[in-house]
């Protein structure tokens, strides 16, 4: 499974790409504007700062706006990914952009018709939110587990599944059990798949009986 970082913090990027961890970038409208920088600029920089893709989104909602949008962003550098809306205008700004060997993410799926939808449309990955299914009171895993079922009978589906709205280390576990092939989380997010409490302990109690040797290693 390829973990992607959502998020246009560089400074965080950057220092989750030291970990080795990270496989790629998410990126939307609302983080760039958090970010408070150029949005062109501000791709090119992370594009810079890590080798996977890289998803860079439209703001347009018209097929040919899209489509002019996405050749733009495309331009920046080999490893953009054009993401699109899961809308029948996006879908056909997927096919023209796919056919033209831009990798494109279809974002916003909430069901297994969409992602059907969007393999048909050449999508590199298509982008299911589980968290906001999960928040309506509905089960956001079991809607990856659909498209996993889905996509597995047909061999001629290369979109990848890139599990999005995560919430916390259940969500990444259960989306592995899946067999998604990507999960893409905020900062915080990922950081949490680092932690347990009895880790914690162990090593407190490992180093405070290595400490009573008086030895040192260097």
């Amino acid at each position: 499974m390829k973990f992607f970082i959502d998020t246009a913090d560089l400074d965080e990027i950057t220092a989750l790409t030291e970990t080795g961890m990270i496989n790629g970038v998410t990126t939307n409208p609302s983080l760039i504007a958090k970010s408070g920088r150029p949005f062109l600029e501000l791709i090119a920089d992370i594009c810079q700062a890590v080798t996977g893709p890289v998803s860079a989104e439209v703001t347009a909602i018209d097929a040919p706006t899209m489509i002019n949008e996405g050749r733009k962003l495309a331009a920046i550098a080999e490893n953009v990914a054009v993401k699109v809306p899961l809308t029948e205008d996006g879908l056909i700004a997927c096919k023209t952009l796919s056919d033209a060997g831009t990798m494109v993410n279809v974002t916003l799926c909430f069901s297994a018709a969409q992602a059907i939808l969007a393999a048909k449309a050449g999508a590199t990955f298509v982008s299911p939110f589980v968290g906001r299914l999960d928040d309506l009171g509905q089960d956001g895993i079991a809607l990856i587990e659909d498209i996993c079922d889905i996509y597995a009978n047909f061999p001629n589906f290369t979109t990848e599944i890139l599990v999005a709205s995560v919430r916390g280390p259940q969500h990444v576990v259960d989306a592995a059990k899946m067999g998604a092939d990507i999960v893409t989380m905020p900062p915080d997010a990922l950081r949490q798949l680092f932690q347990h409490p009895l880790t914690d302990k162990g090593l407190q109690a490992f180093l405070s009986d290595w400490a009573r040797t008086g030895q040192s290693i260097l």
